[in-house]
């Protein structure tokens, strides 16, 4: 027989948590047994009690709980780490999702073709609550970006139907505590090429005042997990443009504090290079948070040293070419974007490929037992 394991992230389902168990528990038969682990998200209603009533009632239940309220990822995190069953999948408590559904999803797996699955809210024909039109193309969008640095061709990156092999999502480590884990875990399981089916759902979606809770800033950090957890293994153009991005904002401050001091009388022989570096520290930071993988290579101290050469390099570039600007009477701002314009792919080539590289085969793996 096999066994499914199911997360349900609960936060504030009083009025649904037990009808949703219900429904979940009502798809056992003699092929597939339920493992129903319930985690509560420290909710402020009587989910827990609900929740702890139903451990009670029926033995295929195990109720976890958080202290604090930590968001979906947290919640799925801690109950992916205590699931026993052959395949994992994601429940919302809120019933915009059929657990019928769940049946059809996990057949690839059992049929070994498939290593993870996901169900698509809009390749089906079946039933569809009709809402939010501008969260229909929210959706669309983060999906389409998402498929560009993944390089698949899902329909529904955000869907919560994800089931997945237990040794598959066991060996995923997840980072994101909110509605980021969606973006996360695609990416994740994109990079290890794994086996990844989609199949239609229905959907009933809710509205705000029956307790939807996703928001504009849970799309905002959509977008950002999207470009953190793809953007190192991006092909090169994608990674460049991603580099303009953090290359432009650094720019900004570079001109920003050398027009601030060169307004103040400041000479051109302090001004420049203390602009420059505090756009270098910049671009550092958000390198690391966002494009390239900190001590894949190097460790600490060797990568910031080759960090260091390369911006004392690009400094005296820098200044070279401002200087040799304003000597010709070319205005400050004119002479300070030159300059930046040029370093731009300079520095990101210097990066790329000597602070930042890529191992050989193309995966990233954490450096174990070096020191920094």
């Amino acid at each position: 027989m096999n066994r499914l394991s199911i997360v349900i992230p609960c936060f504030n389902e009083e009025t649904t948590l037990r009808d949703c168990v219900e429904r979940v528990l009502d798809i056992q038969d003699d092929e597939l047994s339920i493992e129903l682990i319930i985690v509560d998200d420290a909710s402020e209603d009587d989910s827990f009690s609900i929740a702890k009533a139903i451990e009670k009632e029926h033995t295929e239940v195990v109720v976890l709980h958080h202290e604090i309220n930590l968001g979906k990822g947290a919640a799925l995190r801690t109950g992916f780490k205590m699931a026993t069953g052959d395949f994992v999948a994601v429940q919302d408590a809120d019933l915009e999702y059929d657990p019928v559904d769940l049946k059809k999803l996990i057949q690839p797996l059992i049929d070994d073709e498939a290593d993870v699955i996901l169900g698509s809210r809009f390749l089906s024909t079946g039933i569809h609550r009709v809402l939010y039109f501008w969260h229909y193309m929210g959706n669309r969008f983060l999906t389409l970006l998402s498929n560009m640095f993944t390089d698949l061709n899902l329909t529904d990156m955000e869907t919560c139907y994800k089931v997945f092999k237990r040794e598959v999502i066991q060996g995923i480590d997840i980072e994101e505590n909110r509605f980021g884990f969606e973006p996360e875990i695609v990416a994740k399981i994109a990079h290890k090429r794994l086996r990844i089916f989609e199949a239609g759902i229905s959907y009933r979606g809710r509205t705000y005042e029956e307790g939807k809770k996703i928001g504009i800033k849970d799309g905002i950090r959509a977008l950002y997990c999207i470009i953190r957890y793809n953007a190192s293994h991006a092909p090169l153009f994608l990674q460049f443009l991603v580099y303009v991005f953090i290359g432009g904002t650094a720019a900004i401050a570079n001109l920003g504090v050398f027009l601030s001091l060169h307004s103040a009388g400041i000479s051109p022989v302090f001004s420049i290079p203390s602009a420059f570096i505090i756009a270098a520290i910049l671009n550092y930071f958000l390198c690391i948070s966002i494009l390239f993988k900190h001590k894949v290579k190097w460790n600490f101290s060797t990568e910031i040293f080759l960090f260091l050469i390369l911006v004392s390099s690009l400094c005296v570039f820098d200044y070279i070419i401002t200087t040799s600007l304003l000597s010709v009477s070319v205005k400050p701002l004119n002479a300070k974007l030159t300059a930046t314009g040029l370093g731009l792919l300079l520095n990101f080539v210097g990066r790329r490929f000597l602070i930042f590289p890529e191992p050989e085969s193309g995966s990233w793996k954490p450096q174990i037992g070096k020191k920094d």
